[in-house]
């Protein structure tokens, strides 16, 4: 399912090649059970952008489910919307930079997170950015519960963060360049022992500006 369903994003630092290197591995929690691990050696040393993975299909508004864990202190990864906007993973970072954040647009819902060697769960509703005569008119907009916890309602969403080595938009206009078009789920490889499973992706059209559920 992984190389039929996912394959590399060929951002300007990527520095890997098909097929994934990310790993097939057992579940550490529940045993019997495998999960994907991003384990491509070339995100050594926090190089993100370089081994990323994304969905080949792309995806305007949605409903996602998707579970984590992270292995070691300092564990870092991320969860893209439509391969733009991060919804971050980083243990120990409590800020907006911090895990389960908006990144750089909210602060960290740290107190929702399980800890070390456990899993998470990320369930989130996205609506695309809008756009008439090819210019944005409403901002994406996401809400989202953490473990059960909801820590997220209406978010607008300003830009993309960390530059063109980050996601789809982020060299346009440092960022602030929002395009029209529909992009995969991008999840972030850094090097770190991150592992993710139980990742669904339901299709939506939200008709108004309102993720709250």
């Amino acid at each position: 399912m992984l190389d039929a369903k996912w394959t590399y994003w060929q951002g300007p630092r990527f520095a890997s090649s098909l097929p994934i290197k990310w790993k097939i591995v057992d579940d550490p929690v529940d045993k019997g059970k495998t999960v994907v691990q991003t384990a491509d050696p070339v995100a050594l040393g926090g190089k993100y952008g370089t081994a990323d993975i994304v969905t080949k299909k792309a995806y305007r508004d949605f409903r996602l489910h998707i579970e984590f864990l992270v292995m070691n202190p300092r564990g870092n990864s991320g969860v893209y919307l439509q391969n733009r906007y991060e919804i971050q993973i980083m243990e120990g970072d409590k800020t907006k930079h911090g895990m389960g954040a908006v990144i750089n647009e909210t602060e960290s819902p740290y107190h929702a997170f399980a800890g070390l060697g456990k899993w998470n769960s990320y369930d989130i509703v996205f609506r695309a950015a809008r756009f008439k005569d090819g210019q944005r008119t409403e901002k994406a907009m996401v809400s989202m519960y953490f473990n059960g916890q909801k820590v997220h309602k209406n978010v607008e969403i300003s830009q993309v963060w960390g530059g063109a080595n980050s996601g789809v938009d982020g060299g346009n206009d440092k960022g602030k360049g929002i395009t029209d078009s529909p992009q995969g789920l991008k999840l972030q490889c850094e090097g770190h022992d991150v592992r993710y499973r139980n990742a669904w992706i339901k299709e939506l059209d939200l008709k108004d500006a309102n993720t709250d559920f």
